[in-house]
C-alpha cells in the first residue's frame, strides 16, 4: 500500500523554519562577534532566585524543583528556601573572590518576601531580570491571554518597583511559554528573553510588538539539569563546564566570540558539599585570559553593537 501523496503536503514547507518567529541561519555562516578587548568567551553567570509555593497547583505541570510530596511538603519547600536564606550568600562570596559579574533572575515573589535579600542585591547593583511571578505561575498553551497579560504585567511592574531597575530581561518559570508569551513580553518592554535553547549566540526574535532578542541561556550546563535531571556527580558537573569552556575558546578562534552561560541555583550549588565545586568552575574559567565576565545586559549590548557595525 503506497502512502497517500497528501501526507507529504505541508503548506509551510520551505528552506529554514516552518514559522516566522526568526530567520533561519547557520551559526557558522554569521558574521563574527567581537567582544570587548578582543576577548573570545563571554562568561554569563545567571543566578535563579526562586519561590516555590507550598500550596502548589502544578497547572499544567509540576515545575522542576517543585513540590512532590502530599501537602504540606515541608522537606522540599524548606530546601528551596535554603537558597534564599543561606546558599545565595556563599554565591556572593565566590563571585567577589573570582571577580564575577553575575545576573540575578528573580521570581517577583522573592523580591516581595525577602526584602533583606533585595537590599543586598540593590547595594551590589548587579543586573536583575524577571523570572516570572513564582515557580508555580507557569505559562502554557491554551492559557487565557488576558490572564497571562496580567501575570506578566504584575511580575514586571512589581519587580521594577522593588529593584529600582528597568528590568528588561526575562526567563519564564521552568522556561514555560504559551504562543503569546513573546508577544506579551515585548508589549511590556522586555528586550531579551532566555526561554529558547536552540542556539549558542543571541538572535533576533519576531513578535507582534516588534523584535526582541533570544539569549542563549544553556540548559545542558544548568546545575539542576546535570545534577537533578541527569543525576551526574558534582565532579562531572565541573568537568562538563570546563570542557565546554575549552571547546568554545577554541571555536572562537575560527568563528568569533562565544558565550559560556551558567544557570545556577543557590538551593543546589549553595550547599556546603557543593559550593566548592562552583568555586572550582569559577576558578578554572576565570583563569583563562580569553574570558570576559559580563551580565546578560552587557552581552546584549555588545551583540547589538556588532550587529549594527
Amino acid at each position: 500500500m503506497s502512502l497517500d501523496k497528501t501526507f507529504l503536503e505541508y503548506p509551510r514547507r520551505k528552506y529554514g523554519m516552518d514559522h516566522d518567529r526568526y530567520d533561519w541561519s547557520m551559526l557558522t555562516d554569521r558574521p563574527k562577534v567581537i567582544w570587548p578587548e578582543d576577548k573570545k568567551l563571554a562568561l554569563w553567570v545567571n543566578v535563579c532566585l526562586q519561590f516555590f509555593p507550598i500550596n502548589q497547583k502544578g497547572k499544567p505541570f509540576v515545575p522542576t524543583g517543585g513540590m512532590t510530596m502530599p501537602y504540606p511538603d515541608l522537606r522540599h519547600y524548606s530546601l528551596r528556601e535554603y537558597g534564599n536564606r543561606v546558599g545565595i550568600y556563599r554565591f556572593l562570596k565566590a563571585f567577589d573572590e573570582y571577580s564575577i559579574k553575575p545576573t540575578f533572575a528573580l521570581n517577583t515573589r522573592v523580591a516581595e518576601r525577602y526584602p533583606y535579600l533585595m537590599d543586598v542585591l540593590k547595594e551590589r547593583e548587579d543586573e536583575i531580570l524577571c523570572h516570572g511571578l513564582h515557580m508555580d505561575a507557569l505559562h502554557y498553551g491554551g492559557q487565557d491571554i488576558d490572564e497571562e497579560r496580567k501575570q506578566i504585567d504584575y511580575s514586571l511592574s512589581k519587580l521594577r518597583e522593588l529593584s529600582g531597575q528597568d528590568v528588561t530581561g526575562w526567563i519564564s518559570p521552568d522556561r514555560s511559554e504559551s504562543d503569546n508569551t513573546p508577544d506579551l513580553l515585548a508589549e511590556h518592554g522586555v528586550q531579551y528573553f532566555c526561554d529558547w535553547v536552540n542556539d549558542d549566540m543571541p538572535y533576533q526574535f519576531k513578535t507582534n510588538n516588534g523584535e526582541i532578542v533570544a539569549m542563549p541561556l544553556s540548559q545542558e550546563l544548568e546545575d539542576s539539569f546535570i545534577l537533578l535531571n541527569n543525576k551526574h556527580t558534582e565532579d562531572s558537573y565541573v568537568e562538563q563546564i570546563c570542557d565546554a569552556c575549552d571547546f568554545l575558546i577554541d571555536e572562537a578562534d575560527e568563528q568569533g566570540g562565544r558565550i559560556l552561560s551558567l544557570n545556577i541555583h543557590p538551593w543546589m550549588l549553595g550547599q556546603p558539599h557543593r559550593i566548592g565545586k562552583l568555586e572550582s568552575v569559577l576558578e578554572y574559567v576565570t583563569s583563562k585570559s580569553e574570558v570576559w565576565s559580563a551580565s546578560a545586559a552587557d552581552i546584549l549590548k555588545e551583540y547589538k553593537r556588532n550587529a549594527s557595525s
